[in-house]
Order: structure tokens, then C-alpha cells, then sequence
């Protein structure tokens, strides 16, 4: 690091601060992070300009937190594990928590390292073995290809009655929609997505998994469900993921289990209605106060702020026809190659190469083409591959996609994708 060009940043970035200018505008004159800026902000009004110079970067001993310190973690830990909603209690929520109400000056505030560390110590959790990581295929949101991700999940209530709770996730700011139905049939699965993109927006692609409240027939092969259908019809890019493998739909399978941890098992339902006028709760509560790990410091509602999303309107969801054709776009199915060198999509085989399995590749229908497509992809340091090309003939013709729900001018490479 070049001590000299990092103090003339510091000092160019505490200037324009004084003189009134954003945060969000310091940073197009100064190539630094906000964490970066806040920083030194921090350091400037503790020790004004003699702060810009740079400490020591020995760690600090684990006996350099005080008693107190700890005693205020556990504190905060034991405040946060009573209460009824959004009961986190892990070394994020517990920093989180501190932050938000200012329990420490910023200096003195624990790391979250150190505070696992602290809760590890008074043995409130275990060690844990790093799992081993294998590179997989995944979707890539960005401001000009917006990605969701839609799943359910089912609970019982006394007397053996099922409640589903479907969740729909907009991958880059992890805004969230959410609906209770009584079941997870066709119609209720539907209505949910269009609501979804009522309030969250068109997305240009949904990330699922294959259950038949999306895929319809489990096996008819060649088989185009409805919600397929409507997905086509508004534009809408279709990436299912493996089979029996929910961590390809992880962003949305950590919504359920808080669902799940942070409301259900909070509470003693009696009835279905009971918990769809308090499920809502829930919804505020992360919206507005739970801060997911890849937005920083930031809730999805501030998030939500600093993006435009176009939604589909009322009109347009009431001028969808019943009887829907097939829509030119493109069908995504991650899937992985067998022993035999085959995959499945939509309950066809196909051989691939015996030499990928256990690999993932990446299969794309594209319909106006009546094409399957194979791509590969070795590593996250390697080149994606078109592997195979196959014919994909279709029985019914294929529409071509109404001017009014196209909403960028050419498709999305899949090299881009993941």
C-alpha cells in the first residue's frame, strides 16, 4: 500500500466531507468504500487531522475486550433470544443489535469474529468444520437483469391441517412478497407469482426448483405447464434448478427456515386465518429490520429505495389469455450428469459425455429456435463451453413475444448467467 496516496485520499475525502458533500458523492472523487469513509470520518472526530495517519495493524488480544464488553454481548444475546419475532441470535444480529443501539462507541464495538469468539467461549455454540465448497452453476442478478427466486414451504397446524407459505425473493436487494394459501395447487401457485410481480416487478428470470406446483405434469414428457405459460408470456426467463438439491435455491431457503425459526415455532396457531393476518408481522419485521449478509448494513426496504423495478399491472394480468400458446424466449434447467453421462429435462434423457459426471451443466430450450443447448463450465476460472446442440422439435406453433413485454432489446448471454 502506498502510505503517502492513502493519506491524500483521506485527506481529500475528510475536505469534501466538511464542505457538506454526501457520502454517496465523496465516493465518485475518492475510489474508496462507504465502510472506508466512515472509517476515518471516525477517526477525523476523535483526533481530527493527526487521526488520518495510520495505526498499528497488530490484532488485538482476545483479553483486550473487557469484562464488561462480554458481559454486554451475552446481555444482548439473552435481550434478543426473548423476543417473539425475529428471535436471531447469532454474532450478526448480536453486532447488529449493538450498532443499532449505540451499547458501544464505534471504536470499542466488537467484531463479529470476536463476538463468535465470546459466544464460543461461554459455550453457547459449537465449533464448526469447514464444509468442503464445489463450484455449481448460479445465476448472477445485476441492475439490468433482474433475477428472482420463488419457493414454498408447508407447516401443520393442531388437527393435521397444512398451511403453505410461498415466498418470492428478488435476488440483488432481497425485497421480499409473500403469500399463505391453504394448498399448493396450480391456480394458488399462479396467483402467487402474479402478485409477486405486481409488487416486486417484472423480473427477467425466476429461480424454482421442479415441484409440480410449477412444472405441472411430473411425467409427460415435452410437457409445458401453465405457469410456464404465463412466464413466456410476460417475458419471462424460467432456471430451474437440480433436482432434490435446494441449496441451487439457497437465497430463498434461508427465507423459509426464518420463517420458519423466527415465526412459526414463536408462536401456537389455531386456525389457517390466525396465521394469515399474522404472518404479515413477519414480512415487516424483515423488510425493516432484518439486514441479510449481502446488503451490508443496509434492511431490503432501504434497498428497495435505490432501484426502479417495472411491475406488471392489473391490466395486464387480467388481459392474459386462458388458452396461452407458447411464447418465444428460453427455458434454464440446471442439472447434473449422471453416471451414465445423461440428464433429464422435462422427462426426456439425454446423453451428454460419460466423462461430466457428477458435473453440472447448464441446459437451455430455446423455442423459437426448437433448440436444447449444453453448456459447461470446469470451474469459476474457466470458460463456459457450448457442449452439445440438439434438436427440440415442438408439436404446437410458437408466438412471438408482445412488443409491450419486451423489456430490453436483446436476450441476456448465457455466459453471463453464471
Amino acid at each position: 500500500m502506498d502510505e503517502r496516496q492513502e493519506r491524500r485520499w483521506r485527506r481529500k475525502a475528510i475536505r469534501l466531507w466538511l464542505r457538506g458533500y454526501s457520502d454517496r458523492r465523496i465516493q465518485r472523487h475518492v475510489p474508496r468504500s462507504l465502510g472506508w469513509l466512515h472509517k476515518w470520518q471516525q477517526r477525523y472526530i476523535q483526533d481530527s487531522w493527526s487521526g488520518l495517519k495510520s495505526q498499528s495493524r497488530q490484532r488485538r488480544h482476545r483479553s483486550g475486550y473487557s469484562v464488561q464488553v462480554r458481559r454486554l454481548v451475552l446481555r444482548v444475546r439473552r435481550r434478543l433470544a426473548q423476543r417473539k419475532i425475529g428471535r436471531l441470535v447469532g454474532a450478526r444480529a448480536i453486532q447488529r443489535e449493538i450498532r443499532r443501539a449505540r451499547l458501544l462507541p464505534r471504536p470499542q464495538r466488537p467484531s463479529r469474529s470476536t463476538i463468535q469468539r465470546m459466544l464460543r467461549e461461554a459455550h453457547l455454540i459449537p465449533r464448526r468444520r469447514r464444509a468442503r465448497v464445489i463450484y455449481h452453476p448460479h445465476p448472477t442478478p445485476s441492475d439490468q437483469y433482474v433475477i428472482q427466486a420463488m419457493d414454498w414451504t408447508e407447516r401443520y397446524l393442531a388437527g393435521g391441517m397444512k398451511v403453505y407459505a410461498f415466498h418470492s425473493l428478488d435476488l440483488a436487494i432481497h425485497d421480499l412478497y409473500q403469500t399463505i394459501g391453504e394448498n399448493k395447487r396450480r391456480c394458488t401457485a399462479e396467483a402467487h407469482a402474479l402478485n409477486t410481480w405486481e409488487n416486486l416487478g417484472l423480473p427477467h428470470a425466476v429461480l424454482i426448483d421442479n415441484d409440480a406446483a410449477w412444472c405441472g405434469s411430473l411425467k409427460t414428457a415435452r410437457y409445458f405447464s401453465h405457469f410456464m405459460r404465463v412466464a413466456l408470456w410476460l417475458g419471462i426467463e424460467l432456471i430451474f434448478t437440480p433436482p432434490a438439491e435446494a441449496r441451487f435455491n439457497g437465497a430463498v431457503e434461508r427465507v423459509n427456515g426464518l420463517w420458519n425459526q423466527q415465526f412459526w415455532n414463536l408462536h401456537h396457531f389455531q386456525s389457517y386465518g390466525q396465521v394469515q393476518g399474522t404472518s404479515p408481522q413477519f414480512v415487516a419485521w424483515y423488510q425493516h429490520h432484518y439486514e441479510p449478509p449481502s446488503l451490508g448494513e443496509q434492511t431490503p426496504a432501504e434497498a428497495r429505495q435505490q432501484v426502479v423495478r417495472c411491475r406488471l399491472t392489473v391490466q395486464q394480468a387480467q388481459s392474459i389469455p386462458g388458452d396461452l400458446p407458447l411464447t418465444a424466449g428460453r427455458i434454464h434447467f440446471i442439472r447434473r450428469v449422471d453416471a451414465h453421462g445423461d440428464i433429464q429435462v422435462l422427462h426426456e434423457t439425454w446423453h451428454i459425455d460419460r466423462r461430466l459426471a457428477g458435473q453440472y451443466v447448464w441446459a437451455t430450450i430455446r423455442l423459437q429456435e426448437q433448440r436444447l443447448c449444453i453448456y459447461h463450465r470446469a470451474s469459476a476460472h474457466e470458460p463456459v463451453r457450448l457442449r452439445k446442440t440438439f434438436r427440440y422439435p415442438l408439436a404446437e406453433p410458437v408466438v412471438p413475444l408482445q412488443p409491450q413485454f419486451k423489456r430490453f432489446g436483446r436476450r441476456r448471454s448465457v455466459f453471463t448467467m453464471w
